[in-house]
């Protein structure tokens, strides 16, 4: 049964579900659709154009679907998606996605996003991420699974962090984070590899010995994740799943088909400009 304080404000296009709480003063805008179970607290606003899962936990002042902040957007309508069982704590901000950036943010599950966080447009969050205070995702940023962000860290647009990748507190993200490393620093570096939380998540101990085995050689090691290091790692490790996210993953970069190479090849008004001045 829906429970809705009297103080709430709700467009009459929205849908919500039959076991939805929705606390005082809270608006709910168009075109949104929250799923059963969910709780918004109090003071929360769900802006426009969200589809919503289940068991979601929205607390006070967080502002939810609302207009990208980029000078390129014009009112189309684009969409912000989120899964189950999230919790977004006080202040947080979470933009809907841009015409020109693929339409649409979105947000998987059972993610915690604590107080005052910043998820731009275009964002791709995966399911158990970890966003601490005062972290700013900008726009076309992706979280892949089991992501953990540090409080006050900053991440640049399309900035790709790998699955289960550890950004450290008040570290400016200027490069992808490959799966399983934890950088830290401004600018940050790669500074090990995620241990903690591969135990945590339950892969074995010669799954982590590989991401350890391939920590050494890539990234303690001079020369970089160059072509020959990556192809012995698979070689050594072939049935390891670790070593070929991490493969994967620097062969993405190579491609300019992952992360921060993606914006070399965004076609917007800035560079459109530029094009015509040379």
């Amino acid at each position: 049964m829906q429970k809705i304080h009297p103080t709430a404000i709700i467009d009459p296009t929205a849908e919500l579900a039959e076991s939805v709480t929705v606390g005082p003063y809270c608006t709910i805008g168009p075109r949104v659709h929250i799923g059963e179970d969910c709780i918004l607290r109090t003071h929360c606003h769900i802006t426009s154009l969200t589809r919503m899962g289940r068991g979601n936990e929205i607390h006070p002042y967080a502002v939810v679907g609302g207009d990208p902040q980029d000078l390129k957007y014009h009112g189309e309508p684009t969409w912000l998606e989120m899964g189950d069982y999230n919790m977004i704590r006080e202040h947080s901000t979470i933009h809907r996605g841009t015409g020109n950036g693929g339409g649409i943010t979105r947000i998987g599950s059972h993610n915690l996003v604590m107080g005052n966080v910043h998820i731009a447009h275009d964002a791709i969050v995966g399911s158990h991420c970890i966003i601490a205070n005062n972290a700013m995702l900008a726009g076309h940023v992706q979280l892949d699974d089991y992501a953990n962000i540090g409080g006050g860290s900053g991440l640049h647009h399309f900035v790709h962090v790998g699955y289960c990748g550890f950004v450290g507190a008040m570290s400016r993200v200027s490069k992808d984070v490959p799966p399983f490393m934890v950088v830290e620093g401004s600018p940050a570096s790669i500074r090990g590899y995620n241990n903690v939380a591969m135990s945590r998540i339950g892969m074995s101990e010669k799954e982590i010995e590989a991401v350890r085995d391939a920590y050494k050689r890539i990234y303690r090691l001079r020369g970089g994740a160059g072509v020959t290091k990556i192809a012995s790692l698979v070689r050594d490790w072939p049935t390891s799943k670790a070593i070929r996210r991490i493969a994967d993953s620097v062969q993405a970069v190579n491609d300019g088909l992952n992360g921060r190479s993606l914006e070399s090849k965004r076609t917007d008004d800035k560079r459109a400009a530029r094009a015509t001045r040379g």
